[in-house]
């Protein structure tokens, strides 16, 4: 079964690629990071509960108002106060993203093991992992393919993700494109993990463009990944394992050339 690591950035089209890939001709399953995220911080959750114990000092409203319905009710996150908090670039916001990513990131991977293995026994041919910071947990190791849904320009981020969050002011919208990493950089990371391992598709045009392209990287992975093989390997567990393993070693064989790259292309600047 092929992992497909969907990833870019906030306001780059990556959720209408998502949606796109979930409906027909592909109907594939999208385990999304996101809704996983949220899942695992409900409260009643231990995530909830060490958010609360640590977020609470310094956020007042990080609660909801309690529901007129149900006073008894648990109070839920207040995101938009939270993210205001975690978002940003100065040392005291990034120490704090480190704390959630800390809390979420763990549960999230745990949520995300056991659905892949759902889909992996149903006979899929492939899953994709909707993941917004998949190079930046470390996650794309995991994957076969990483589909990076780009734009040329962030002012077109900006843009889209106002039009969006009318609410959002100009230094919150730039906040949140910032945290989640130079899209470019995303794109430039796939593309170096070569033919059928990475898969760049470029959103500066219209959703009917987009299609277009995604139709083209499809019948390029369905090609290299066929229903009989994902059969094949369902049939044959010990055959799945040692493919897992060898995929593993080459995603991870691909990040540490990218790294070293990285690091000398940083030294001569």
């Amino acid at each position: 079964m092929l992992l497909i690591g969907l990833t870019g950035s906030i306001a780059t089209g990556k959720s209408t690629v998502s949606s796109i890939l979930r409906s027909p001709p592909y109907q594939l399953p999208i385990i999304d990071a996101d809704i996983l995220a949220r899942r695992v911080v409900e409260p009643g959750t231990p995530g909830y509960g060490k958010i609360v114990a640590h977020f609470s000092a310094t956020v007042p409203d990080l609660l909801l108002p309690v529901a007129e319905r149900d006073p008894r009710a648990a109070r839920p996150l207040n995101r938009q106060a939270l993210g205001r908090r975690v978002f940003g670039d100065d040392p005291e916001r990034r120490r704090d993203r480190a704390v959630l990513n800390g809390i979420v990131h763990p549960a999230v991977r745990r949520e995300m093991y056991r659905e892949i293995l759902y889909y992996f026994f149903r006979g899929y041919w492939a899953v994709v992992l909707d993941i917004p910071l998949l190079f930046e947990s470390g996650l794309d190791v995991m994957c076969g393919t990483i589909m990076v849904v780009a734009v040329s320009d962030p002012t077109i981020q900006m843009r889209r993700l106002r039009v969006r969050n009318p609410q959002l002011s100009v230094e919150d919208a730039e906040h949140r494109v910032q945290s989640q990493g130079c899209v470019s950089e995303k794109a430039k990371r796939a593309e170096a993990r070569g033919v059928g391992a990475g898969v760049v598709l470029w959103n500066d045009g219209t959703v009917e463009q987009l299609e277009r392209e995604v139709g083209v990287a499809m019948k390029m992975l369905k090609g290299r990944s066929p229903q009989w093989w994902a059969w094949l390997l369902l049939l044959v567990p010990p055959l799945a394992g040692v493919l897992v393993l060898w995929s593993l070693f080459q995603a991870w064989r691909l990040r540490r050339k990218w790294e070293r790259e990285w690091k000398l292309e940083k030294a001569r600047q």
